[in-house]
């Protein structure tokens, strides 16, 4: 079994099935891409594996760890090693990024070992220093207010932070190529380049190829009408920026 296995996934949104049975295995180590045009599925698929309430699942199962994670509160999921950088990131007026990465990793520790007392601030000083420097970031950084006037770019680079110094199992990125230019594309992805290694598995939702020029993929899947209709290499990928999804439509239409 994979170490993320997705089974028979079926998610409903507002009473309309959007999800209608999705299969997936991600193992740490590897870098799977969903592609697939606006309203097919994608960012539902990252939801429901967080836990978003308005995302009901209907049939189907998440195991990570052996457990079934469809059963736990999202804070659980994030604890146990699944981390979701999210398409839109809200802003927290008043709540820094240094506060707030502390407080999420002190969390974390914290599910993990009940009697912990949390990351001392030395050390928490040290290993944001470090994740900083890794990601070419300046160290003011962590002053601001969380995504409060940041660009899109900023706003991205701190989801790649915040992967940083959580270091999940899994991480799932949502369209984090959205709004983006190709300056900022490209410091974002040498971020998630940085970090993928084998103790983490990347699974990248996106519309376009263009970032996997960046992020080269392991495994390619595209996705229609809340299905993955084909899997493949890094070459569908770019088969798709040739003749984008039209011959696939044809090719599944009911």
């Amino acid at each position: 079994m994979s170490d993320l296995s997705i089974n028979d996934l079926h998610v409903s949104v507002a009473d309309r099935e959007i999800l209608k049975g999705i299969n997936l295995g991600i193992n740490k180590g590897e870098v799977h891409a969903i592609m697939g045009p606006n309203g097919t599925g994608k960012s539902t698929l990252s939801n429901a594996i967080m836990g978003h309430p308005n995302y009901i699942v209907t049939q189907g199962q998440v195991i990570f760890k052996g457990k079934n994670i469809l059963e736990l509160e999202p804070n659980e999921r994030a604890q146990m090693g699944i981390f979701l950088a999210f398409q839109y990131p809200v802003s927290i007026p008043g709540v820094t990024v240094a506060n707030f990465l502390r407080m999420a990793i002190n969390a974390k520790r914290k599910a993990n070992n009940p009697e912990s007392h949390g990351i001392p601030i030395p050390e928490f000083r040290k290993l944001l220093k470090s994740k900083m420097e890794l990601l070419e970031m300046d160290t003011s950084f962590g002053g601001r207010y969380l995504n409060e006037g940041f660009s899109g770019g900023e706003k991205k680079r701190t989801e790649i932070l915040q992967m940083a110094a959580l270091e999940p199992e899994i991480a799932i990125l949502d369209e984090t190529d959205s709004g983006l230019d190709i300056d900022a594309l490209r410091i974002v992805s040498d971020g998630v380049n940085t970090l993928r290694g084998p103790g983490m598995g990347v699974l990248v939702i996106t519309h376009y190829q263009r970032i996997l020029n960046y992020i080269k993929p392991d495994f390619v899947h595209v996705m229609l009408d809340g299905r993955i209709v084909e899997s493949g290499g890094f070459e569908l990928a770019e088969q798709l920026e040739l003749h984008g999804y039209e011959l696939l439509r044809k090719k599944y239409a009911a």
